[in-house]
């Protein structure tokens, strides 16, 4: 039996890091269960170099990863979301876009690494941190015995994993 593929739209102010990790890790850790995009309301128009050596380093495929205006996703023809999730507190309070099809939407936020200044060291933990947050919520989605449960408890689950930070 063949399962849908669901798509998965991770948003963030600048698309330069957070939702980059998390489409990239969706996309591989999915297994192919989901696609993951990412974009943001004021993309960066590049990805961080930073996220992408971390991805690289941690073997994860950057190739197709680029920064995006979310207004791509919101025009026809786009692929129709199944879950929209912002991954900053600034994108979480912006107004977005109306996504077609209905996507169950939740705020899965996590401190910008890209801000942080500092030693190389610094902003590198910044960055491992961020990938590891996201890394763990993704585990926590990819669990989800998403066809069995009904709407809203699959929103109040999502919100939940939102709230868990480090294991």
């Amino acid at each position: 039996m063949n399962q849908k593929v669901m798509n998965v739209l991770f948003i963030c102010t600048h698309n330069s890091a957070r939702s980059i990790l998390a489409e990239a890790l969706l996309n591989q850790l999915g297994g192919g269960r989901f696609r993951a995009y990412s974009a943001g309301s004021t993309p960066a128009g590049q990805v961080n170099p930073r996220a992408v050596t971390l991805l690289e380093k941690n073997r994860y495929r950057v190739g197709e990863l680029r920064s995006k205006d979310w207004a791509e996703f919101a025009a026809p023809g786009a692929p129709l979301m199944d879950f929209v999730l912002t991954v900053c507190d600034k994108a979480a309070g912006e107004v977005c876009p109306v996504w077609p099809g209905q996507p169950l939407s939740a705020h899965w936020g996590v401190p910008d690494p890209a801000s942080v200044s500092g030693t190389d060291q610094q902003i590198d933990a910044a960055f491992t941190d961020a990938f590891m947050v996201m890394q763990r919520r993704i585990s926590l989605f990819l669990n989800l015995p998403i066809e069995k449960l009904e709407r809203l408890s699959l929103l109040h689950e999502l919100q939940a994993i939102g709230k868990v930070s480090r294991i």
